[in-house]
């Protein structure tokens, strides 16, 4: 089933939702269209409880070519606050959300985009995809997150390197680097994707607290980090899928989570 959006459209199968940036024609770069999009997408899917995993990717040859040079902002315009209005929104619900995501990159991931690959807990990339960071060419710096993100994936020193030299990293790089979780064939990347998120899909309820976790460990001390495990294991704990995964382990089988 397809459900399209403002240059986006999402189909669902066996739990796991793919929602795939549909601008072809300028290798869907991020604009302000594009992006409402996907926060509807994001509503429709994040509404039907029988979705248990969500797979980013981009229609045609690319995932992301960044943001939308085609349609620029006015001479003057608040740059600042045009990211408040466009990006920020989305980057932000992907952060937030109880699925767990893996983003299939099946082409050029540049600029916002390569910050949107980047939200994925998982990263899959076609062996032609690259990952690159061109601000500095037109005079601007990193946005979309990058300057958290890329840290703490790969380190300062090449966290700076990306962002000062902007030069092209391949997905073979990226994935020696530690910035994304696997390389692949091109004609496998879906096939690829598409597993992990099953997978994923068959899991606890708690990897929505998992991920939160990570997410918001960078903010605390190690101390503040043990109480918010404390407090997540507390809630883990309460579930029917701890229970069932208790089963399995002494029953010597493998679970079946409900995600409940």
């Amino acid at each position: 089933m397809r459900i399209d959006f403002e240059r986006c459209y999402v189909t669902i199968r066996d739990g796991v939702a793919v929602l795939t940036l549909n601008d072809p024609q300028t290798v869907n770069a991020a604009s302000f269209a594009m992006m409402q999009g996907c926060l509807a997408a994001m509503d429709l899917i994040e509404s039907d409880a029988t979705i248990r995993a969500l797979v980013l990717t981009g229609e045609g040859r690319g995932f992301c070519s960044g943001a939308n040079l085609a349609e620029p902002p006015p001479a003057g315009a608040d740059l600042g606050d045009m990211l408040e209005r466009t990006y920020h929104p989305l980057l932000r619900r992907l952060r937030d959300t109880h699925l767990p995501i893996v983003t299939a990159v099946n082409g050029p991931a540049a600029g916002v985009g390569m910050s949107l690959a980047l939200m994925g807990d998982l990263v899959v990339a076609a062996r032609s995809a690259f990952f690159a960071l061109g601000f500095t060419r037109l005079g601007l710096v990193p946005d979309g997150g990058a300057t958290w993100l890329l840290p703490r994936l790969v380190g300062l020193a090449r966290a700076r390197e990306l962002a000062l030299l902007g030069e092209r990293v391949s997905a073979d790089t990226a994935q020696s680097w530690g910035l994304i979780h696997k390389a692949v064939d091109d004609n496998v990347l879906m096939e690829e994707a598409l597993a992990l998120a099953a997978r994923l899909s068959k899991g606890p309820k708690v990897l929505a607290l998992t991920r939160q976790l990570f997410w918001e460990s960078s903010c605390h001390s190690f101390e503040e980090q043990l109480q918010m495990e404390c407090a997540a294991q507390r809630k883990a704990g309460a579930t029917g899928d701890f229970r069932e995964g208790l089963s399995a382990f002494f029953e010597k089988r493998d679970p079946r989570f409900r995600g409940e």
